[in-house]
């Protein structure tokens, strides 16, 4: 733009600065989400080998919470962009947060009654919950401000998501698994009475960490509701496709895009959803250090996702999204035939190089769709369905090789060459037809 004095240069760098001024309580509360829905998800990491133990359930049977969870994404997420687009992103949080919270108190019930039905239905609950949340933050995140800049802000506010990976699988184990297992031979032998009291206190560990959380879900609600949100709306350009659900699928590199969070969710559930089995199995660990480890695993995470936003101020976001497919597909050959402690720091590495690829693949897939981003990000949340298919896939394999977990492992690696090609080649802008 043309600057035809001093004075009016100077008014227009002082808007811009108040822009960004006013855009950052907005981004931190925003970013608080990012790290609330990371407690529901890896907490789920932990459910699994608890609940497989306090429900006796097989590996298929307990994938089915990851099922229960991603699932309700698949469902929710075009109800969420319609949500969106009625109501706005503030509103659509707090109906979300609220959804979350009531999944959360659910726990209750189902922990009481042992119930592994009302469990699944609380989990699915939650997911809806998360599905509005992800539907909203995530776009929201990306238009608060420059659009160059969009990736380094998701994975600034997926860093956070990245904390949570630590936090919870260190909570779940301080206060939900006991260490306590026994052999099906060992179950047998217990008198019912015994058998009974035993599995019904594993269930109801699950209570207190989910009470918190929920109350935690409606204080943020709350104080959502008493804050001012700027109210951000993609910019219409000369260039667009008429606004429709479908539609939207003509640019290719949404569609790719799509492709590739489908196989990565898929493949980071399945490599948590395993952790503590594989690290009980290939490395020799019993259930609480297990649970420790994948703390540790967490927090790899979630300095993989600080560091790796600093890389994409000096590497563009394809090309470190390639370099660190290529290293977590080496990673996962690792898992499937080492043995020992080098089985534990693969999964280590996986977790940092995962880091950055559902922030950058989720920008990468909406750059360019201006007034479709709403509907490019529902379609970007439902490809998390699968982290609901994904895992089940893994669970039967694993059943059908008589429990031997590393080999499940060929599942995310699959996904991690499907995501290097949507890094390499799938992410490129294409010109689209017009209708």
């Amino acid at each position: 733009m043309q600057v035809t004095n001093q004075m009016g240069d100077t008014h227009e760098v002082a808007t811009e600065q108040g822009k960004r001024s006013n855009y950052l309580l907005p981004f931190i509360l925003i970013t608080s989400l990012f790290f609330l829905w990371g407690m529901a998800h890896n907490l789920d990491s932990i459910l699994i080998p608890h609940l497989k133990k306090a429900c006796e359930l097989n590996n298929r049977q307990s994938t089915l919470i990851d099922t229960a969870v991603f699932f309700a994404y698949f469902i929710m997420a075009i109800p969420a962009g319609m949500l969106i687009k009625r109501f706005g992103y503030k509103n659509s949080i707090i109906t979300g947060l609220l959804v979350f919270a009531s999944g959360a108190f659910l726990f209750v019930p189902a922990a009481n009654t042992r119930t592994y039905e009302l469990f699944l239905f609380a989990l699915f609950v939650i997911g809806c919950g998360l599905t509005i949340l992800e539907t909203s933050a995530n776009p929201y995140a990306a238009i608060l401000g420059p659009a160059e800049s969009s990736s380094k802000r998701l994975n600034l506010a997926a860093s956070f998501n990245g904390l949570a990976a630590m936090v919870a699988p260190i909570v779940g184990s301080m206060f939900i698994l006991s260490g306590k297992s026994f052999t099906p031979m060992q179950m047998d032998a217990m008198p019912d009475a015994t058998r009974a009291a035993y599995l019904l206190e594993e269930a109801s560990a699950v209570k207190l960490p989910y009470i918190i959380l929920g109350t935690v879900l409606v204080l943020v609600a709350i104080l959502f509701y008493f804050m001012h949100l700027p109210s951000m709306k993609p910019a219409h350009t000369e260039i667009e496709i008429k606004p429709g659900f479908f539609s939207v699928l003509r640019f290719s590199h949404l569609s790719w895009a799509v492709v590739a969070q489908f196989f990565y969710v898929g493949a980071q559930v399945c490599v948590t959803s395993f952790f503590i089995r594989i690290a009980q199995q290939g490395a020799g660990l019993d259930e609480k250090t297990a649970g420790y480890y994948l703390g540790i695993y967490g927090f790899l995470f979630m300095a993989g996702r600080f560091i790796g936003t600093f890389f994409l101020r000096f590497v563009k976001d394809n090309i470190l999204l390639s370099i660190y497919c290529l290293i977590s597909i080496v990673l996962c050959v690792i898992a499937i035939y080492g043995s020992g402690i080098e089985v534990i720091y693969a999964l280590g590495g996986l977790g940092f190089f995962m880091s950055i690829m559902f922030p950058t693949i989720f920008s990468l897939g909406l750059v360019g769709l201006q007034s479709n981003t709403e509907t490019g990000s529902s379609w970007l949340v439902m490809s998390i369905v699968g982290g609901a298919i994904l895992p089940y896939g893994m669970g039967t394999l694993i059943d059908m090789k008589h429990d031997d977990i590393q080999s499940g492992y060929i599942i995310p690696l699959v996904c991690f060459v499907i995501i290097l090609y949507f890094g390499m080649v799938g992410h490129k802008l294409k010109e689209t037809r017009n209708s």
